[in-house]
């Protein structure tokens, strides 16, 4: 999965603005810094008033969660290991007592449907892509919605596969707050496939995502908290990895891309948006 040699060096150069390495098609450099820096700009603000609806999306994934996961194996966590790591998700990630409550009474409700995961691929503006995850009761719907969001973004909806060959299975690990070498060194430590910088999170701070094979991904989270690190714990989950991220000049286009994750994300029953894009995470 790892796919260049961007843990071996310096995602960031101070003094000047450069790409990552992963990024397979950099623009020239006096272009790509007036277009990061505008959008650095916009991406603080914007993370700053998105803060919320992300933290409700989030604990109403628990949700769905605690439902599918008690209705699968049980309402007693003692011997269900996925309601129990999912409680645990649960805690540190902050969500609602009332939440959980709410959810686990329902679980035992007869009228209430189970949820069903689903993935749906898209291809946007300049060569941008789309894996959408959801967990919904009601799989007719989910389709119907979903479909209609990416037409009416003038986007395509993509056959089964056609997508998904370009994106790998990850543990991501947001780490905040921290200084560039310490969290290389620590990541190597953990077995971390892959680093890269993320700027303007919630509060204006800066980060970087440490990501990790899939089996590796839990131990790997607990170690770099043991080691001191600040996570942010909503933004360190697995994801579709794009293999090949894309810079997007245009600022059209751009805003296209931004506007339809955002689109995708307002439905109830879509979790998560995946993109190749470059600055929509």
């Amino acid at each position: 999965m790892l796919a260049s040699s961007s843990l071996m060096l310096p995602c960031t150069m101070h003094g000047r603005c450069v790409l990552h390495p992963c990024y397979r098609h950099p623009v020239p450099q006096r272009d790509a810094c007036i277009t990061h820096m505008g959008r650095r700009s916009a991406k603080i603000a914007g993370r700053k008033g998105k803060a919320d609806e992300k933290r409700s999306k989030i604990y109403g994934t628990i949700g769905k969660k605690i439902i599918q996961y008690i209705k699968s194996g049980g309402p007693d966590p003692a011997s269900n290991s996925l309601l129990a790591d999912l409680l645990k998700q649960a805690k540190d990630a902050g969500c609602p007592k009332d939440i959980i409550e709410r959810n686990t009474k329902k679980a035992t409700d007869k009228s209430q449907a189970d949820f069903q995961s689903c993935t749906y691929e898209a291809y946007g503006p300049a060569g941008s892509s789309f894996v959408i995850e959801a967990l919904t009761d009601n799989v007719n719907r989910s389709v119907a919605d979903v479909k209609s969001v990416i037409t009416k973004a003038g986007c395509k909806v993509a056959d089964p596969g056609s997508v998904m060959f370009a994106f790998s299975r990850a543990g991501q690990i947001l780490v905040v707050n921290a200084g560039e070498e310490e969290v290389f060194e620590a990541a190597m430590e953990v077995g971390a496939e892959d680093i890269q910088p993320v700027e303007g999170g919630e509060d204006g701070s800066d980060g970087y995502k440490v990501f990790t094979s899939v089996p590796d991904f839990v131990s790997a989270k607990a170690s770099l908290q043991q080691k001191g690190f600040k996570l942010a714990e909503e933004d360190s989950l697995l994801v579709y990895k794009a293999n090949a991220p894309i810079e997007i000049e245009d600022d059209e286009a751009f805003s296209k891309c931004e506007a339809l994750v955002d689109k995708l994300l307002a439905l109830g029953d879509v979790d998560s948006v995946h993109t190749n894009v470059v600055g929509l995470d």
